[in-house]
Parts: C-alpha cells; structure tokens; sequence
C-alpha cells in the first residue's frame, strides 16, 4: 500500500442508535488497521429531523444526501451509510468504496403476544411504512391492515403497546446489530418476503480523490458487493423508488451469484417475480437483465400505476 496522510480519518454517521452503532463497528475494524487516527462526525439526516411519512418526505436519499454533501465540502472523509437507504447512482465527486460483511437480510415480524405471521387474529393490524412489505404480506394475508409507523428501531419495538398495535415489522440486521433479537417473535422467510435492495448491508462511501480509499476498500466483503451490485442495478432499472413494492435478493450459492427480485402492484394482486443465476464478476449485468425482463413482461404497467397513486 502506497504511504498515505497521517491526519485523522473523520467518519460521518447519522446520530440513532442504529447508526452509531454500525458505525463503531466499521471504525473498529478500521483502527485494527492502524493506518490514521479515526475521528467520528454525527451529521443530522432530513429523514432525521422530520415527522412525516416517508412517502411524504420522498424517501430517495432522504438519510443520505447531508452526509454525502459533507463528504464533497470536506468536513468528512467517509460516510457510513445504511445500503438500502443509498440511491443508486453516487453524487459527481464521490464513490461507493466498500460493502462489509452483510447481516441477515430477513424481515421479522415482532407481536405482543409472540404470535407467528399465520397466528395473528383477523384483521390484525401491522405497523409498517414500507410498500415492499405491505404488497408481500398482503399477499400471504389479504385480511390484513396496517399503520404507517417511523422511528428508530427502539420506539418502533414500544409502538406496538403505545399505538395497540398486532406488531411490527422490521428489519433482523438492525435488531441483530443492536443485541435485540429476543423482541423477535418470528423471521419473515424470503420465500415470503423479499427484502429490499441492498438490506442488511452497510456501504462506505469517500471522495474519489482520497487516496485512503485504498486502506478503507480493504473492508470489502467481495460475495457481499457482488449481490448488492446486483440488487441495485435492478432496482435503477426498473427506476423505481421508496414508493415502490420492489424486493431484490442476490448471493453466492457455489460461486456463482443466484438474484431474486419483484416487483408488484400495491395491494399484492399482482407480483411479478424472477429469478436469475450468473457470474459474480457481472452482477451489474445480471440485475440489468432481471429488470429489462420484467419490464418486457409487462411490470412497467406496475410501476406507472404506482407513481399514479402515489
């Protein structure tokens, strides 16, 4: 490795619990490397500061764009992000660095009376924001409703009680992160539920000039990038948003990269799935294929739909 500036590396993260925590994760390893002194930088998100929905909000970049406009004025050098918060194209200036070992990328489902997803009663009501999850319940489970719920991943535990709720659901990598996996009343299998594009995986994010992006590339966890890559060039090809019922898993069965992905109408009536194996080296290929499919099949009605409607 080329010799690089001895000054402080600072780190940008959002201020939750969630966050923060992620985020030490990520300085540790890095300080076991020893090359510059770590600094941490709180920065607030608009995600962060406002109360509304985030279908109001707009959701694209809403957790993201404070911390990335600090990395391009130079008050940070590297910005940890949530992946599945990241748009899919990065700002003129600035590079997605490292994905490090994903967490469970299941959704799970959390009830005051520790009932599985078939066990809760008629009518049962969820709390969720996520079209995603509530298009792929609604098909395992048409009789249910649901409540618009945010906040962080404690108080989103505590509306269950606080709003009378049947449960939430969530996802595992942030309850497992945060040593909460005795709330889980049972894992979403993604046979049910697929989850979001890049969904238990965190993503460092630096200028394109900072040599240091050679020492922080050394925390890429390679079959982590190459399944991300996949999920998320599907989801640019489909252009679909926050808004959009859109689910996309990919990994690495043998050493080759299998991607699952949908995409669907709002009320589950219709979902369009597929499935996809290829070469990990073309996993920018693979979720661009995957998406060109379901558009030729007709899932471009889907996603005009949708925008109509929200």
């Amino acid at each position: 490795m080329p010799s690089l500036p001895n000054t402080a590396l600072v780190v940008g993260t959002r201020g939750s619990k969630l966050a923060l925590t992620q985020t030490e994760q990520v300085c540790s390893l890095l300080r076991e490397m020893a090359v510059a002194p770590i600094q941490l930088d709180i920065i607030e998100s608009t995600g962060d500061r406002s109360p509304d929905s985030l279908s109001e909000i707009g959701g694209q970049g809403i957790f993201t764009a404070e911390l990335e406009h600090a990395l391009l004025d130079r008050r940070i050098d590297l910005a940890v992000h949530s992946l599945k918060d990241l748009p899919t194209e990065n700002p003129v200036g600035l590079d997605l660095i490292a994905t490090p070992a994903r967490a469970d990328v299941r959704d799970v489902l959390v009830t005051a009376a520790n009932h599985s997803l078939y066990e809760l009663r008629q009518g049962a009501i969820l709390g969720t924001g996520s079209a995603r999850r509530r298009t792929q319940l609604l098909a395992l489970r048409p009789d249910l409703r649901f409540a618009d719920i945010r906040g962080n991943v404690d108080t989103r535990i505590r509306k269950v009680e606080s709003e009378n709720l049947d449960g939430v659901v969530l996802a595992a990598a942030g309850l497992q992160r945060l040593s909460l996996l005795d709330h889980i009343s049972t894992y979403l299998d993604t046979d049910e539920l697929l989850p979001a594009p890049g969904q238990g995986a965190l993503a460092l994010q630096m200028r394109t000039d900072d040599p240091r992006r050679e020492w922080v590339s050394e925390l890429n966890h390679p079959a982590t990038w190459a399944g991300t890559v996949a999920e998320r060039r599907f989801l640019h090809g489909l252009g679909g948003g926050c808004r959009t019922p859109i689910g996309a898993w990919g990994r690495n069965i043998s050493g080759e990269l299998l991607l699952d992905g949908f995409v669907a109408s709002g009320d589950g009536s219709d979902i369009r799935r597929r499935s996809s194996v290829g070469n990990p080296d073309e996993a920018t290929k693979v979720g661009a294929a995957m998406a060109t499919d379901l558009l030729h099949s007709g899932a471009g009605d889907l996603l005009t739909s949708e925008t109509q409607h929200s």
